[in-house]
């Protein structure tokens, strides 16, 4: 094996809840609110009860064999050259997402806090940052998802609670006034965006304590973050309405900066700012070292950590030329994105499952 490290679950719960959160608390209600109106925040119900069957069954992929990671399931139940296909296609995948996270942050940072700096250079040190941690291994990550996620939960309930004067619950109104359809369309994004990228911590299980209880808090960490999820839609169309959510990038960060207390606290647009950075780091953290580990072991390597830095540098060129724009970036994603999301948390783990079933119905052959 080799990754030697360990970590407990409560850590492991609070990356689950953490990359939950990542990228979506920042873009996630401009979608529903574009497809449902006033009754995104049903949708994103919706996605977080359809989220919640998603991560049952990955959990159930992963309580298959505790000590295989992804990569040596596909091996041992597809055989060496199918199984090298299909880890491959996946870590092409997590290749895909991580150069996605670190081009919105570099989009991000460059609209609306430092405009005058090089996409480039935010892309660089956003990764070398992380490179530098991952060669300390997965538990470095997992005790830096120990330390944040206390100040993240002391912003959010800040966030929450300076937005509450601003709340008029006739954003609301009427519901469900165009029917159950457009709820539907909304909860697709809703769904796909957080909970079936956790299909990344396949590649965790095997490191974490007390496996025979992962699939217990896997679900208990996926529905934390969708929870926060499902507040900030709901806030979004409380406070913006749906009409300004759904024709902003940024919803919760716009939101962000509604917040008045008494024309003294004012502007605080820094909290969600700071709340994303660390949900994104996080995230972005866990597909980098999906794909150090996963390309290690396809290629037979003795070590892994090392890969760490090369991929920062490769990930950082991918994220430039990701999208020639952020419009067509946010097109792509909100179109074709979820039905990538479910080809490989659906579709993956189901085949896996139907391996298995075969191969114990053939007596292990």
């Amino acid at each position: 094996m080799l990754e030697k490290g360990k970590i407990n679950i409560r850590q492991f719960t609070i990356l689950v809840a953490l990359l939950t959160v990542g990228d979506s608390i920042l873009i996630l209600p401009a979608v529903p609110a574009m497809e449902a109106k006033q009754d995104a925040w049903i949708s994103g119900i919706v996605g977080l009860l359809v989220g919640m069957l998603v991560v049952y069954l990955v959990g159930t992929v992963g309580r298959m064999y505790p000590g295989l990671n992804l990569i040596e399931y596909n091996a041992k139940l597809l055989g060496t050259w199918a199984g090298t296909a299909v880890s491959l296609v996946f870590l092409a995948y997590m290749f895909y997402n991580a150069a996605g996270l670190v081009r919105i942050i570099g989009d991000f940072m460059t609209t609306h806090i430092i405009p005058e700096t090089p996409i480039d250079a935010i892309h660089i040190l956003f990764l070398g940052v992380i490179a530098m941690g991952l060669r300390l291994g997965i538990e470095a990550v997992a005790r830096a998802g120990e330390i944040f996620f206390p100040w993240f939960v002391l912003l959010f309930l800040g966030l929450v609670l300076f937005l509450f004067p601003q709340i008029d619950t006739k954003q609301l109104q009427p519901i469900l006034a165009e029917g159950i359809k457009p709820v539907l369309r909304g909860s697709l994004f809703s769904a796909s965006n957080p909970y079936m990228e956790l299909v990344a911590f396949l590649m965790i299980f095997p490191y974490v304590n007390k496996t025979e209880k992962i699939r217990k808090y896997f679900v208990s960490g996926a529905l934390i973050g969708g929870i926060v999820l499902v507040i900030m839609i709901a806030l979004s169309i409380l406070v913006l309405g749906y009409d300004y959510s759904s024709r902003n990038m940024y919803p919760s960060y716009t939101l962000a900066k509604q917040i008045s207390i008494g024309r003294f606290i004012e502007r605080l647009e820094a909290i969600m700012a700071v709340m994303w950075i660390l949900t994104l780091f996080i995230k972005t953290s866990i597909y980098v070292y999906v794909i150090q580990l996963g390309l290690a072991q396809v290629l037979k390597l003795k070590e892994f950590r090392a890969l760490a830095l090369p991929l920062a540098f490769i990930i950082a060129a991918s994220a430039t030329y990701f999208s020639p724009n952020i419009a067509h970036f946010s097109q792509f994603t909100t179109a074709y994105w979820p039905y990538l999301d479910m080809t490989f948390s659906i579709g993956m783990p189901l085949l896996l499952l139907g391996a298995n079933a075969v191969r114990q119905k053939g007596g292990g052959i």
